[in-house]
């Protein structure tokens, strides 16, 4: 008899932790993040850190800004350039946790200080390197990508549906994406039947700083969502390029973009050589034009977006003749992140328009 209900306590000790178990695991969920590793995180999230270039955006645009408790000193030292930091001032009022920038290693003490729930990482696409940090803390640690063609990539896509499961916001998530597809589709619908296209070149792009005219891109994304012609295209090569200037009198571009960053040191080199640039159809002609600067701390979506809109109507105007920039641009902001923020960004900037060049 002693053995029987030895036998019965056993089983209800198993029992027991058997159900324990199987509680401890539903309060967690399993998530892959952009570098494919398997994460597990709590089902009910509290707190909130988003570290490394870009990070922070994508998380103000589809998670709960009240469950952020600390952000990066670059975060704070500025909001220039950046939508989702303008329309979201509380942001400048966390707690730091650590410099931040591409050239800055996250500081694991301060976060393992802050204790948050999860973290969201852009600073490697080394999965070694996230683990480790993640080992180092003992918190969970998410990796999110922009991929390489933002801001139609599907590694944007996938970190926001990644937000939006971790931050059980799945709605938010699926409306943001949705919403960034159908802007890529209606470009593509306005465009795609365009025949004799307009030569275009892009200059004065940033890349690690401010450049003049020669600074340019192969494939460059927000042209392509427009299927324009990009002179640059015939080097075969994509992202960043610096060419030599004699390579636009080849060229002769109908059309030229810049970017506003670097509009004064275009301005300055045309002043200085306005005969070699009268040799080139756009600057004869004052077809110059004038996009907004949209890589401070990763790619701003909102701006990147309302970029292409100003580069079709500026190269279409027929196919865009309903849309005006500067609205379309406050319409993106409002979406993305909550606020019209495109008067602040001409305050920093300029607005769209054609570079007067004299």
């Amino acid at each position: 008899m002693k053995k029987f209900y030895l036998m019965i306590l056993i089983l209800i000790i198993l029992t027991a932790g058997c159900t324990e178990n199987t509680e401890s695991s539903s309060d967690k969920i399993t998530i892959t993040d952009t570098l494919e590793r398997e994460v597990k995180v709590d089902e009910d999230i509290e707190k909130v850190i988003a570290i490394g270039p870009g990070a922070l955006r994508l998380y103000t645009i589809v998670g709960d800004l009240n469950k952020l408790i600390g952000v990066e000193q670059i975060e704070v030292d500025s909001n220039k350039g950046r939508p989702y930091n303008i329309s979201n001032s509380k942001l400048q009022n966390l707690e730091v946790i650590g410099l931040g920038g591409p050239n800055n290693q996250p500081n694991a003490e301060k976060l393992i200080e802050m204790k948050p729930d999860v973290i969201f990482s852009m600073y490697t696409t080394d999965a070694s390197s996230v683990d480790m940090l993640q080992s180092r803390t003992n918190i969970p640690v998410i990796a999110l990508s922009y991929g390489i063609k933002p801001p139609y990539d599907e590694s944007i896509y996938n970190s926001l549906d990644i937000i939006g499961k971790v931050m059980n916001n799945t709605e938010r998530s699926e409306q943001v994406i949705k919403f960034i597809k159908d802007t890529e589709k209606d470009l593509n619908q306005r465009t795609k039947d365009v025949d004799n296209k307009t030569k275009v070149y892009l200059g004065a792009l940033s890349y690690k700083g401010i450049h003049g005219i020669e600074s340019t891109s192969g494939n460059y994304a927000l042209l392509d969502a427009v299927n324009g012609l990009n002179v640059v295209d015939e080097l075969e090569k994509t992202g960043s390029i610096m060419i030599d200037k004699e390579k636009l009198i080849e060229w002769n571009p109908d059309k030229i973009i810049i970017d506003m960053a670097g509009k004064n040191l275009v301005l300055e080199e045309y002043s200085k050589n306005k005969n070699f640039y009268e040799n080139i159809n756009a600057f004869k002609n004052g077809e110059i034009y004038m996009q907004l600067p949209f890589n401070y701390y990763n790619t701003n979506i909102g701006t990147a977006i309302a970029n292409a809109y100003f580069i079709g109507k500026s190269i279409y105007f027929e196919e865009f003749e309903d849309i005006e920039p500067q609205e379309k641009a406050d319409e993106l902001y409002s979406f993305l992140y909550g606020e019209k923020v495109y008067s602040k960004m001409v305050e920093d900037f300029g607005e769209f328009d054609k570079l007067k060049l004299n």
